[in-house]
């Protein structure tokens, strides 16, 4: 059997990054910058008031305080958005509010709380330093320079700045574009009153929300029943080989029995691309990989642990990888087993388990089998426990892959 280090190299050199691409700031957000984005402009692009008050010429507030206050007509009001910017006589003062452009002459404001408001004739008990609460142009950025670095993801703060320079787009690592295709005839979807022998669908549920949370796009997440034609028919219809998809996610259809629908289609000795392999872990033995045209597909077993613990351990790294997203891999903590364990001989386990942060240890939770989803869906962490291990006995230090780190 293939290792599980030789599987997930495998499956790292299988999912190549896309071409970078510009794309619009809403589209941005949470991508990994491809080029550096320098300033088209400066910001401010102009003198402007830090506050709202008066803008006046220092000189003609320099003696003023609340006992002696100086009286000025006012002659401009300026609020923000004003275009045709006027010019400050000495002598007057013009109100002025935060952001709108300082008037040609005006060297300082007088905030309108050292004022009594004053629309026609101000009182100002205050004096004003020279550039006190103005805004310089450029004091913010100036223009040309580097404001933003390729290998940079796009935060909010970063859509922002790009958008305050005027920038519509940016230039970006993108998203991989996955197919998530679940497989059996015995699977309905949710809300659908289930007959004899039928079970809801949750696994192409399940691994196109492990798609989006690693940063990536589901194109779309069908369900075929056991029908080769079915199967081909979905592979046309969303244009995998047309260059329309990245990677290709199966779930179900690998295992040895009959009605293996996605080694019937591929071939099950692997003449069609795509091989079929063991890998030396539990859960997750049964996987395959390949190309369909300029696809890549990873195809995953049917049990729902199997397939969502075979996604953490195989794509969603190679995934971040491919998009150049920060930490790929989950945050491995050490922790003290709180239980008696075994495992398997020859087979590297992944077990479910619960980890206490504050007291560094963790505790199994259910079974090992791969039916048990229940216990998945409220683990934070797998216990990742060697193949030659075969007892872990209480007190022990173990490696746990804790899921609650690194998304999106």
């Amino acid at each position: 059997m293939r290792s599980v280090e030789e599987h997930q190299r495998a499956v790292a050199d299988l999912i190549h990054p896309r071409p970078p691409v510009a794309v619009s700031l809403h589209e941005a957000e949470g991508l990994v910058l491809a080029a550096d984005v320098t300033a088209p402009i400066c910001l401010p692009v102009f003198d402007n008031s830090g506050m709202d008050g008066y803008a006046v010429l220092a000189a003609d507030v320099a003696g003023a305080t609340p006992e002696s206050p100086v009286r000025l007509p006012v002659a401009e009001d300026i609020p923000a958005g004003r275009t045709d910017i006027p010019t400050l006589v000495a002598g007057t003062a013009h109100r002025i509010m935060t952001g709108a452009p300082m008037p040609f002459g005006a060297d300082g404001v007088v905030p309108v709380e050292a004022t009594d408001g004053g629309i026609d004739v101000v009182t100002i008990n205050a004096a004003t330093a020279q550039g006190r609460h103005i805004r310089r142009a450029g004091g913010d950025v100036a223009e040309g320079a580097t404001v933003l670095w390729a290998g940079q993801r796009v935060n909010p703060p970063a859509v922002g700045l790009a958008s305050a320079l005027g920038l519509a787009q940016l230039t970006v690592r993108p998203r991989q574009r996955v197919l998530v295709i679940s497989t059996g005839s015995e699977l309905i979807h949710p809300g659908t009153p289930l007959a004899p022998g039928q079970i809801y669908e949750s696994n192409g549920v399940m691994l196109a929300a492990a798609v989006r949370d690693a940063g990536a796009e589901v194109v779309a997440a069908p369900t075929v029943s056991d029908d080769t034609a079915e199967f081909s028919a979905v592979l046309d219809r969303y244009g995998v080989r047309d260059g329309a998809v990245d990677l290709i996610i199966t779930s179900g259809g690998v295992s040895a029995g009959a009605y293996e629908v996605v080694k019937d289609v591929f071939g099950r000795e692997g003449d069609q691309g795509v091989d079929f392999v063991k890998v030396a872990m539990q859960p997750g033995m049964p996987q395959g990989i390949g190309r369909v045209g300029a696809a890549a597909i990873i195809t995953l077993p049917g049990n729902p642990v199997s397939a969502q613990v075979s996604f953490e351990v195989f794509v969603r790294p190679a995934l971040r990888r491919a998009m150049d997203l920060p930490a790929p891999d989950r945050p491995r903590r050490t922790a003290i087993l709180s239980e008696t364990l075994t495992s398997p001989p020859g087979k590297r386990q992944f077990r479910r388990g619960l980890f206490d942060h504050e007291t560094g240890t963790v505790t199994n939770y259910g079974p090992p089998a791969s039916h048990h989803l229940r216990f998945l869906a409220s683990a934070n962490c797998l216990l990742d426990i060697a193949d030659d291990v075969t007892e872990l006995p209480q007190g022990t230090e173990v490696e746990v892959w804790d899921l609650t780190g690194c998304t999106g």
